[in-house]
Parts: C-alpha cells; structure tokens; sequence
C-alpha cells in the first residue's frame, strides 16, 4: 500500500515528539522527516522505525504531502510559508496563523465546528490546548444563543507540566511541582486570551472571559471548570451538548464529572454540565477534559491533516 509522505518540523517538543509517534503508526501515512535543530544527527525510535533528526533547513518540504509545524510560536509562520512553496499541505500548531493572533483568513481548525473549512484548505491552523477544552465546552451554548449577553465566563483550568514545553525552567522542575497545585497567568494574562476572545467573537458572543489557568503536579491532561450565565434555565441540561455533538467521534457528552484518567492518551473531549444552585442568575458549571498533548495539539492536528488529505477522519487516533 503506497503511504503518504508527512514530515514534522520541531520534533524535539513534547507536540512533536507525539505527532512523530502517531504519524509513524498511521495506517495510511509514513514519518520522511522530523526536524529538531538542537538534536540534528540524533536517531529516535518512532512508531518502533528509527529516524534521524535533520535540521530545519535541510528538510526535504517538497517531498511531503502534509507538513505539520510544531516549531515555537513566533518562529513557525515563516516555515508555513517554506512548506507551501514546496507544495505541502501545512497544519501549524503555534499561535502564529490563529485568531487574534495575525491569523486573518486561515481556517481555524477546531475540527467539530470546522470540518468544512478545514477539508477545502492548503493550510490550517491548530487551536491551543485551552482554547480547545474552553471553545468545544461552550460551543453548544455560543451556536444557540443561550449565554446571557454581557454575562462573565468564568473558566478555571488546570493543565500537566508538558503544557509548558519541554525547554527547562525551574518552577517546572519535580521538586518545584510535585505535591503542589498553583495557578498562573493570574489577572487575565495567558496569551491563550486572544485567541478564545476571537473566536468568541467570530461566532457573536456578547461577554467578557475571565480565565485562570493552573499548574497540576502530572505530565498532560487538562481539566476545566466553566462558569457560565444563560438567558434561562434549561429542562434538559446537556441537551444542547447530545444535541450538537451527535455522532462525533472525538465527543463524549456525559452525565458524570470528567477526570484526567478518562481522557489521557486519547483523542477525546469529555463533557459535562450541571446547573448551578442558589444563585439568582441562571448559570451552568460545565466541565470538560482532554489530554493536552493529543486532542490539544498533536491528535486534533492529525484529525486535521487527515482531512487535508481527503483520508477518514479518525484515522490513525486513539479513541
């Protein structure tokens, strides 16, 4: 069977470094480059394959159908342009082409809302790993008009250290984090705003986010508690989430709470809502789980890409 050529820039991060394994274990693809400059000439094991890191520049880009870039924020755009030149087809999984972010014109890929887009497109861009819990655990209720106009959103998300990326830094280090728990980014700061602000935007959102993203003493996952004000109260609270994602793959709506231990290593969002009690404004707490690594970055890319190629969706993810 003829397998698609894909090649990964920036496969020495941790999204790199899980794209490498799943496109070296899809059925229908084969890994021809993987770029790290810091380890260029270095051999890693990838889908049971050894594969020798090359650096960015010497990437043969015109070889690969789909090019996915994990390269750090800031640094990818220039090799979206490269690969596109080459004649691949890119999925960009920094913050460079996303909304609120200079993204102006490429498809978003937050692949349950944007399918459509994403299959007619010679490129696209990866939504962050919050933006993605945060934007799939509102969607049904942004898409029915259901949040209260001028309402505050309230959304409290705790992330594995692997969120942060793999360069060293001290607070990250074991003895720093393990039996630790502390938010960050405190004051509305995480660069994640922008992009969930745009969106929120895009789809007629009428308001304000408040976000506070937290450090768990785990390596990946991503649990979020969403604070939410609706027009009114709802007969069937998880109604518009069934309704909406009836038949996606990737979804699971249920009646229990979401943990970490549901969603690691798998390429699902895990969903839940309850209404809040003794309140006199009508409010949901929805709560929502994904790994950080794969339906937050590399598995959601993958969804992506096998769009791009014309190839079924889940193809090559872990469910």
């Amino acid at each position: 069977m003829h397998k698609l050529a894909i090649g990964v820039l920036g496969a020495s991060g941790y999204a790199g470094r899980e794209l490498c394994e799943l496109v070296a274990r899809h059925p229908a693809a084969r890994l021809a480059f993987a770029s790290a400059n810091e380890r260029v000439g270095a051999s890693a094991r990838f889908g049971g394959e050894a594969l020798r890191f090359v650096a960015a520049e010497d990437a043969p880009l015109g070889e690969a159908a789909l090019v996915f870039s994990a390269l750090p924020h800031g640094a990818s755009a220039p090799w979206v342009a490269a690969a596109r030149s080459a004649g691949a087809k890119v999925v960009d999984l920094s913050a460079d082409l996303r909304p609120g972010n200079g993204g102006a014109g490429v498809p978003y890929g937050l692949t349950e809302h944007a399918r459509d887009l994403v299959r007619g497109a010679d490129v696209v861009s990866n939504p962050g790993c919050y933006p993605t819990v945060t934007l799939l655990a509102l969607l049904p209720l942004l898409l029915r008009g259901l949040v209260a106009p001028g309402a505050t959103i309230t959304v409290n998300a705790a992330s594995g250290v692997t969120g942060a990326g793999v360069t060293p830094r001290r607070e990250l280090m074991f003895a720093e984090v393990a039996e630790d728990f502390r938010p960050y980014a405190v004051g509305n700061t995480h660069r994640h705003l922008a992009e969930m602000r745009a969106v929120l935007a895009q789809l007629g959102c009428d308001a304000d986010l408040i976000f506070t993203p937290h450090l768990l003493p785990v390596a990946r996952g991503i649990l979020a508690t969403i604070t939410v004000p609706i027009t009114a109260p709802l007969g069937d609270v998880l109604a518009p989430w069934r309704e909406q994602y009836a038949g996606e793959p990737f979804i699971e709506v249920t009646a229990e709470i979401p943990t970490l231990r549901d969603v690691v290593h798998r390429n699902v969002v895990r969903i839940t809502a309850s209404e809040a009690h003794g309140v006199r404004v009508p409010t949901l707490i929805v709560v929502a789980a994904i790994d950080n690594l794969v339906k937050g970055s590399a598995g959601q890319a993958l969804q992506n890409g096998n769009l791009l190629l014309g190839l079924e969706e889940t193809m090559g993810l872990p469910v």
